[in-house]
């Protein structure tokens, strides 16, 4: 079974580790997703996400163009492995030859400062993927909502063919995206609110306003966000769980809105799903739910090549 993943940190996670004076690389790391393990899981695709902390005292963008030049430099050294994609026809040329493909997102929109041109760059470096928020209000948005650059952004994200994420975005900016966006946008990592009422999850009317769009929903593998109460103080991150969620999310949408979201080498915890390679014991968990074969490939992948198709072409 082929795996696309729509969201990982470990860009993030091997910057900031060479950063602290280690070596970590992409082909085999003490983190959740390296090509070692990606190539036993099954991958398809990994979305890279490039993150920036706004409080980490360094320059956004500039914090962004070096994790970016990390992951290229990665990719540089084991082509005959993983390449980096910026089309859905690479991606499948990329199948048809045994080589995973790698998609470059990013996970704070404010590291274009505001500046459509700084937008239109990191599209050029082969960005397809944003979030307008992390966890704290920025140009693109707050609490109240887009701000007319946040608008403007959206409407320019859309021509270039670069996904909306709305994955970290408060709840009146999401309806906002519904209200603006023309084309189908996604929820990168997140879970459902019926079944854990955390903030960052999603409500049924949300679910379905993203599927009515054509979008994706990458279920989150995060124990934090799966369960509504910890046991023992500890919030486990179970196989059986991330099923409820998906099961969730179909039932709600329909089996065309539901992908995976890992959030690996974001999250801590105790996690079932402990590493990029156990992606085995989630495809053996539906199909107990019942999933049938073309159901499963759906949600492991089918789902995130359909929307990458349709919103790569570039509409200017």
């Amino acid at each position: 079974m082929y795996v696309a993943d729509l969201h990982c940190d470990t860009v993030s996670a091997i910057y900031y580790d060479r950063k602290n004076g280690g070596q970590a690389n992409l082909l085999s790391n003490h983190f959740q997703v390296d090509l070692e393990r990606m190539q036993r899981g099954g991958y398809l695709l990994q979305n890279f996400a490039v993150f920036v902390d706004l409080q980490n005292g360094e320059d956004p963008y500039e914090c962004a163009k070096r994790q970016i030049a990390v992951l290229k430099g990665e990719l540089a050294n084991y082509p005959d492995k993983i390449r980096q994609v910026t089309t859905a026809e690479e991606i499948l040329k990329n199948r048809r030859e045994g080589i995973i493909s790698a998609l470059l997102t990013l996970e704070e929109g404010e590291v274009c400062r505001g500046d459509e041109n700084r937008l239109e760059e990191f599209y050029r470096e082969g960005v397809r993927m944003m979030t307008f928020t992390w966890n704290y209000p920025n140009s693109l948005a707050t609490e109240e909502g887009l701000t007319a650059k946040g608008i403007a952004f959206l409407e320019r994200m859309e021509q270039l063919g670069i996904v909306p994420d709305v994955s970290h975005l408060p709840k009146a900016a999401f309806y906002d995206v519904c209200r603006f966006a023309k084309r189908p946008f996604a929820a990168s990592h997140s879970n459902a609110a019926a079944l854990c009422g955390h903030k960052r999850n999603l409500t049924d009317d949300m679910i379905r306003r993203i599927a009515n769009r054509g979008g994706v929903i990458g279920v989150n593998y995060y124990g934090l966000f799966l369960e509504e109460k910890p046991e023992n103080g500890i919030y486990y991150s179970r196989v059986g769980r991330v099923a409820d969620h998906i099961c969730h999310i179909a039932n709600t949408g329909g089996i065309g809105c539901v992908g995976l979201g890992s959030d690996f080498d974001g999250i801590d915890g105790n996690l079932e799903l402990s590493d990029c390679s156990k992606m085995g014991l989630l495809e053996r968990e539906l199909q107990k739910r019942g999933f049938c074969r073309r159901e499963i490939e759906a949600v492991f992948y089918r789902n995130v090549l359909r929307i990458y198709k349709e919103s790569f072409k570039i509409v200017r």
